[in-house]
C-alpha cells in the first residue's frame, strides 16, 4: 500500500510541475549565483575601486572649491490692492510694447501681479539697473543687450498663484551687490509705476499742478502791483481812510465856525491889536490851513506827499480817484487769492485720489545681505563625484570581466577590436602611417615624452 501510495504521487502533469516548481528554482538560483559572482569580482577589485573613489573625492573637492561663489538675496512684494485694478489696467495700456511681457490684450491680464512682473522684466528697468550698478563692467559685457541678458539670467521673478505674493531673487558674486540689486528692483518698479500712471486722478493732479504754478505767478504779480500803488499813494484802506478824513474835516470845520463866532464877538469889544483878538485870528488861520490840506486844491492830480508836501495822507479830493485804482488792484489780488486757495484744496484731494488709484508697491520682506553662499553646493559635488567615480570603477570591473568571457571569434568582439586599432593607429603615440597630420602629431608627442623622461634619464646617469 505504501508503494502504491508512493507511485501515485508523480501523477501531477509534467508541464505543471516544471512550470510551477522547477523553473523558478533554477532562475532564482542562477540570479543568485550571478550576483555572488559580480560581488566577488568587485571585492577582488576593491583596491582599484578604493583608488577610484579617492580620486573622485579629490576631484570633487577640487572642483567644489574652484567654482566661484554665488550669493542669493530675495525680496517679496505684496500683491497690489484691489482698489487699484482700474488704474493698473490703464497703466498697462499706457506701457504697451514698452515692457515686452506686459504688452498684449488687457482682457488677457490674469492677475494684478502679472503687470508688476512684466514691468520688472522690461528693458527699461534692466537698463536702469545696468547703468546704476555698472553691470557692463561687472559682467565683462561690451553691449547693453549682453549685460541685460546676464542680469536676467541672474534674476528669478515668480508669483504665487494662490496668495499673489511676488518673489524677486538676485544671484551675484558679491553679497552686498546682490542685496542692493534686489532692493533696486523694488525702487525702479515703484518709480516706473508712478511715472507711467494714467489714471483720471493723475491727469487731474497734473493739470491742477500746472494751474497752481500759473495762478501763483499771477497772484505774486497782483500783490506786487497793489503794494507798490498803496506805498506810492499812501493808501491803506480807502473806505476807512476816507471816512476818518471826513470826520476829521467836520471836526475842524466846527472848530473853525466856533472860532469865527468868537472873533466877531471880540472885535466888537477890543481893538484889532488886542492880544486875544490876534490869538483867535491865528487859530482861525491855522484851522483854515488844515482844512485846505485835507481838502486839497482843485485841478491837482497827485497828493501833497507825492508833490513834496508835508501831508502823510492823500486829500479828500483825491480819494475818489485813487479809490478806483485801489479797488481794482485790491479786487484782482483777492480774486487770485481765492482761486489759489480753491486750486490748492482740489490739488490735495487729487493727490489723495491718485494715491488710491495708483498701484502701490508694498514690500513684505526686504532684501537682506546673504550670510551664506547659495552656490556651489560643495558637499553635494564631492559626494556626487565620489559616487560617480565608484560607480564608474564598478562598471569598468564588471564590463572588463564580461568582455573577457566573450569568445575571441565573436563578430562583435572582432569589430570592436578593429575599431579600437583603427582609432589607436591615429593617436599621436602611434607610428606614422604616411599621413602628414599623423607624422606632425607624432613628433609633438615624442618631444613631450622626451621632456618628461629627461629628468629620470639624468638621475640614472648620475647613479
Amino acid at each position: 500500500m505504501a508503494q502504491a501510495g508512493t507511485k501515485q504521487q508523480p501523477e501531477t502533469p509534467p508541464q505543471q510541475a516544471e512550470g510551477e516548481v522547477l523553473e523558478p528554482e533554477v532562475s532564482v538560483g542562477g540570479m543568485w549565483e550571478n550576483s555572488i559572482q559580480r560581488l566577488r569580482l568587485l571585492w577582488n577589485a576593491r583596491r582599484f575601486m578604493s583608488r577610484a573613489a579617492v580620486a573622485g573625492l579629490l576631484f570633487g573637492t577640487l572642483v567644489a572649491f574652484l567654482l566661484p561663489k554665488r550669493f542669493e538675496s530675495t525680496t517679496q512684494l505684496m500683491p497690489p490692492d484691489s482698489q487699484s485694478t482700474s488704474g493698473m489696467a490703464m497703466l498697462a495700456a499706457k506701457i504697451g510694447s514698452g515692457v515686452g511681457a506686459v504688452a498684449g490684450d488687457l482682457l488677457g491680464l490674469k492677475s494684478s501681479g502679472a503687470l508688476f512682473i512684466g514691468i520688472l522684466r522690461s528693458n527699461t528697468v534692466e537698463d536702469r539697473l545696468v547703468e546704476r550698478f555698472g553691470l557692463k563692467k561687472v559682467y565683462g559685457a561690451r553691449l547693453d543687450m549682453a549685460a541685460r541678458q546676464r542680469l536676467a539670467e541672474n534674476t528669478v521673478i515668480l508669483e504665487d498663484r494662490k496668495s499673489g505674493i511676488i518673489t524677486i531673487s538676485v544671484t551675484d558674486g558679491d553679497p552686498l551687490r546682490a542685496a542692493a540689486i534686489a532692493h533696486a528692483y523694488v525702487e525702479e518698479l515703484d518709480r516706473l509705476v508712478a511715472e507711467l500712471s494714467t489714471s483720471s486722478a493723475h491727469r487731474e493732479r497734473v493739470f491742477l499742478e500746472e494751474r497752481l504754478t500759473a495762478v501763483k505767478q499771477e497772484l505774486d504779480q497782483a500783490s506786487k502791483e497793489f503794494s507798490q500803488f498803496a506805498s506810492k499813494n499812501i493808501t491803506i484802506d480807502i473806505k476807512e481812510q476816507g471816512k476818518a478824513m471826513v470826520d476829521a474835516a467836520a471836526t475842524l470845520m466846527g472848530q473853525l465856525i466856533a472860532a469865527e463866532s468868537e472873533l466877531k464877538g471880540l472885535e466888537q469889544i477890543y481893538t484889532p491889536n488886542n492880544v486875544r483878538v490876534r490869538s483867535v485870528q491865528a487859530r482861525i488861520a491855522e484851522l483854515r490851513k488844515q482844512l485846505g490840506k485835507m481838502g486839497g486844491k482843485e485841478g491837482t492830480e497827485t497828493n501833497s506827499a507825492a508833490t513834496g508836501g508835508d501831508s502823510m495822507y492823500p486829500s479828500i479830493r483825491k480819494l475818489p480817484l485813487l479809490g478806483v485804482t485801489y479797488a481794482d488792484l485790491y479786487r484782482r489780488t483777492r480774486i487770485q487769492e481765492a482761486v489759489y486757495e480753491a486750486l490748492t484744496q482740489e490739488y490735495e484731494l487729487a493727490k489723495v485720489q491718485e494715491a488710491k488709484e495708483t498701484p502701490s508697491v508694498k514690500v513684505l520682506d526686504a532684501a537682506r545681505i546673504p550670510e551664506s553662499r547659495s552656490f556651489p553646493p560643495r558637499r553635494r559635488i564631492v559626494f556626487l563625484c565620489t559616487f560617480l567615480a565608484l560607480a564608474g570603477a564598478a562598471v569598468f570591473v564588471l564590463g572588463k570581466a564580461g568582455w573577457e568571457k566573450v569568445d575571441a571569434q565573436d563578430p562583435g568582439k572582432l569589430f570592436a577590436k578593429e575599431v579600437f586599432q583603427t582609432v589607436n593607429a591615429r593617436m599621436p603615440w602611434a607610428e606614422p602611417n604616411g599621413s602628414r597630420v599623423q607624422a606632425a602629431s607624432h613628433k609633438v608627442w615624442e618631444r613631450l615624452v622626451r621632456q618628461k623622461d629627461a629628468p629620470q634619464a639624468a638621475e640614472e646617469r648620475k647613479e
